[in-house]
């Protein structure tokens, strides 16, 4: 009894404070080596830290203590290098994560595994497993630092879905992907006495299709065709009311007034579509994406995925919005959709087995055509890679699409060709030119010297 009671707890005591003196620098240096991993960093810079963390820092700090100290210490100097180290890692542990919260997430979720680059088998993936698992813990940190501007505009009621099904409902005359689908009658026939409301274009819609598959579509392409980007406004971050009546009279708007206004235009006529925000991710943003706003809708008694923004058109700083209907991202599979989607509600997923959002960002960031397209991404699996001198990805192409790879300098606008023409694959080079983080875009066309269309990316990190 006396050594429950009086032994016991002072063991335990004595137990976890080595073992947080212990683990607190390990935990530094993950995270400074993740962050160094990154941003593509000198991995000297990593011992560099661990380094001056443990002992070199400490050890100083006490050498100055004890030239300043006039009374004897009742600390033993393995006492107070135990102590200093702590209290160091912990307080540089502390500001890392407070100052750079959302870097420090991302750092862990994307490179926490650097260090076990190239290696496989059990062992490799349960402490890559045991990694990630550890820097989720950090997700919710990471969420009170990121705000979504669209969520103001969210319904409050709560409608849970179920799982996407695996085959496409009975009575669907067509579906994703939508091989040369262009815009649906109705809506190019659209009489102007039928644009008078929300309400009158819903119901004109209405009468046209019966299919309820294509009715969807059909409200879809009205708000892809109708509604242009307001880049000015996006690129400013500043964003007028997004509400769906406000957007059908200006007929301008940004991620949220196309969903709002598709919500709406199913609402008049009792489809139920409904509006979901969270994080995207495209060939302008980074690994982590940005916030957004899209469509769930529900056929036939199952829910499908809908980004009537992403479908209108597209966007950069030098030209603004330029009009491009397509039907890419209407009622693709929501493994596909996932790979640049990641809504706030988990549900919304549509997956049997909702991925995480480390999951989320490891993914390498491939458009909906290059599934389209019948491709399959075989290496790198990852959003980010180390190199030492060539890019390497390696995929499926069983349609033979033409493939033309180029690189740039992460932030620039200047590209090169990887290769001098395009390739089938199934394996594509891409030599980079010096110590670096590059970007490594593919284009897919028909022909090898005809037009090609951006279908995806993969980050490098030349070392």
């Amino acid at each position: 009894m006396r050594f429950i009671f009086l032994k016991l707890p002072s063991l335990i005591t004595r137990t976890l404070f080595y073992l947080a003196v212990f683990l607190s620098p390990v935990l530094g240096v993950w995270l400074a080596s993740s962050l160094v991993a990154y941003v593509n960093g000198p991995k000297l810079l990593t011992v560099f830290s661990g380094i001056l963390l443990f002992p070199l820092v400490p050890i100083l700090w006490d050498m100055r203590g004890r030239k300043r100290q006039k009374a004897p210490s009742i600390l033993t100097w393995g006492d107070r290098i135990v102590l200093r180290t702590l209290l160091l890692n912990l307080a540089f542990l502390f500001l890392l994560l407070i100052l750079r919260p959302q870097t420090s997430f991302l750092a862990l979720s994307t490179r926490g595994d650097w260090f076990l680059d190239g290696m496989q088998g059990p062992q490799a993936e349960l402490t890559r497993k045991g990694l990630f698992t550890l820097a989720s813990g950090l997700e919710g940190l990471y969420l009170r630092f990121h705000n979504n501007p669209f969520d103001q505009y969210a319904d409050t009621t709560q409608v849970r879905p179920q799982p996407a099904p695996s085959t496409r409902p009975a009575g669907q005359d067509k579906g994703w992907p939508w091989t040369g689908a262009e815009l649906h009658p109705a809506v190019i026939g659209m009489p102007p006495s039928a644009e008078t409301s929300i309400a009158s274009v819903a119901r004109y819609i209405a009468s046209q299709e019966k299919n309820p598959m294509l009715r969807i579509k059909a409200l879809h392409d009205y708000v892809a065709d109708r509604i242009a980007y307001d880049a000015p406004n996006y690129f400013a971050g500043n964003y007028p009311p997004q509400d769906a009546e406000t957007v059908f009279h200006r007929r301008v708007a940004v991620c949220a007034g196309y969903a709002k206004l598709l919500e709406a235009l199913g609402q008049a006529i009792g489809e139920e579509i409904v509006y979901v925000t969270g994080d995207s991710r495209n060939s302008t943003s980074d690994l982590e994406g940005q916030s957004h706003a899209w469509n769930a809708a529900k056929i036939n008694g199952q829910w499908y995925l809908i980004d009537p923004t992403w479908n209108s058109g597209y966007v950069d700083r030098e030209s603004g919005f330029t009009k491009a209907y397509k039907t890419d991202y209407l009622f693709p599979p929501p493994e596909v959709m996932g790979i640049s989607h990641f809504p706030e509600d988990q549900a919304w997923q549509l997956r049997p087995q909702p991925i995480t959002r480390g999951e989320f960002l490891r993914q390498p960031m491939m458009k909906a055509q290059f599934f389209a397209e019948g491709m399959k991404l075989v290496a790198p699996m990852r959003s980010q890679s180390d190199t030492h001198q060539t890019a390497v990805i390696q995929l499926q192409n069983p349609n033979q699409r033409w493939l033309l790879p180029s690189y740039s300098l992460k932030s620039s606008t200047q590209a090169e060709h990887c290769l001098e023409s395009a390739t089938q694959g199934p394996q594509i080079t891409c030599s980079l030119p010096g110590p670096g983080a590059y970007e490594v875009s593919l284009f897919s066309g028909d022909e090898q010297y005809g037009e090609f269309v951006y279908v995806g990316q993969v980050e490098f990190n030349r070392r």
